[in-house]
């Protein structure tokens, strides 16, 4: 059997927190912003690429950044705005990808090996970058290469709010003319040194021999090389989302019959729900995933009432899945997700007296932890 072929996608949300400032005042929109401190003793946070024109960049002292561009506006920033928008660009991702890793805030790496035998790996990454503007209003640009290093560097050509494929085999092609302070790693000092030897471009390094480069970089020397190449063996670092709790059946074979899907929906409901009660947490965000034969994915989440009770998160579930489900087709993979999870705090309500529910689901649990999770089963 041949080796799959490596996709890797890497996204970045193009000036990231100048968006969502913009988001929130769209007065900002289309103007030089500045992110930062006072403009006396502060430095710049982030800027708008309007701002960049001017000279302005991250880590600049805000009265140099104020000399360079006087009609610029600064803004304070919200960070916890930056947060609530970077988990909703984290959860589309992760409702979507096969695996992906958070690098930061605003940056995310998505692994596509081997999908290229079910869909268009560059179309696919294409429709969820639409998905995420869509949605968000965020911009956001992304590379597809074979390796998270080349990657990186497409998006970096691709900006602002674009995107470029590198081709397996064309990696040396596209690295060649840039900069060797383009490939991620290399520093003030590594760069200096490549300067006073006369290695300007990718291409520049690729071709300089590798023992004259030991004597100045010793076993970093080999490391450049391979870059300069395009070669890098950097594997993912895959996302464990601390807040959530998520459960996922692939069948064996496709499954048509929606009473089925339905039944083994309502088992993974009651197991995240047997585990958030263990955990003395609710949720606030439900989320439910099909995944079809061709590996075309849908998900459906819903923001909710904080809750821990079966009987109300199973009509969320169902509701979610009959918003997605084509009964058309066959389903290879079904899961459920919670998310936004928060401690538990019982209320007492005259209506709908949740302190009796409270007690009746311990009951139920403390059934379970005794004679087995199947010991107790709810009915249809």
């Amino acid at each position: 059997m041949s080796t799959p072929q490596t996709y890797i996608a890497h996204f970045d949300l193009d000036a990231f927190f100048v968006s969502v400032e913009c988001i929130l005042d769209p007065s900002l929109r289309g103007k030089p912003i500045i992110i930062g401190g006072s403009k006396e003793r502060g430095v710049v946070s982030t800027c708008s690429y309007e701002a960049r024109k001017f000279g302005v960049h991250s880590a600049m002292p805000m009265a140099r950044a104020m000399a360079l561009c006087p009609h610029a506006t600064v803004v304070k920033s919200t960070r916890g705005q930056y947060s609530k928008f970077s988990q909703w660009v984290t959860d589309i991702i992760a409702a979507k990808a096969p695996l992906f890793e958070k690098a930061s805030i605003d940056e995310f790496y998505i692994d596509l090996t081997g999908m290229d035998r079910f869909f268009d790996p560059l179309q696919w990454t294409i429709d969820l970058r639409k998905e995420i503007t869509d949605t968000t209003q965020l911009p956001i640009s992304f590379g597809l290469a074979s390796n998270k290093m080349v990657a990186k560097m497409a998006t970096n050509a691709a900006k602002p709010n674009g995107f470029l494929q590198i081709l397996p085999g064309k990696e040396r092609e596209f690295l060649a003319p840039l900069s060797v302070g383009d490939i991620p790693g290399v520093g003030d000092s590594s760069l200096k040194s490549m300067h006073s030897l006369g290695i300007m471009t990718i291409d520049d390094l690729a071709n300089y021999p590798l023992n004259v480069l030991e004597q100045y970089f010793g076993k970093y020397a080999e490391v450049l090389k391979r870059k300069a190449v395009g070669e890098s063996g950097a594997s993912l670092h895959l996302e464990h989302e601390s807040k959530s709790i998520s459960t996922e059946h692939t069948f064996f074979e496709n499954v048509h019959d929606e009473q089925k899907l339905l039944a083994e929906l309502m088992r993974m409901t009651e197991k995240l729900g047997n585990q958030l009660r263990a955990e003395e947490k609710m949720t606030r965000c439900v989320a439910v995933k099909l995944r079809y034969p061709d590996f075309e994915t849908h998900t459906k989440q819903v923001a909710i009432q904080p809750t821990s009770y079966d009987d109300e998160i199973i009509k969320i579930v169902r509701d979610l899945f009959h918003q997605s489900y084509d009964v058309k087709k066959a389903i290879r993979l079904i899961g459920v997700r919670f998310s936004e999870l928060v401690p538990i705090s019982i209320q007492t309500n005259l209506f709908d007296n949740r302190v009796k529910k409270a007690d009746l689901y311990n009951a139920i649990d403390d059934v379970k932890r005794r004679f087995g999770k199947g010991s107790i089963e709810r009915g249809k």
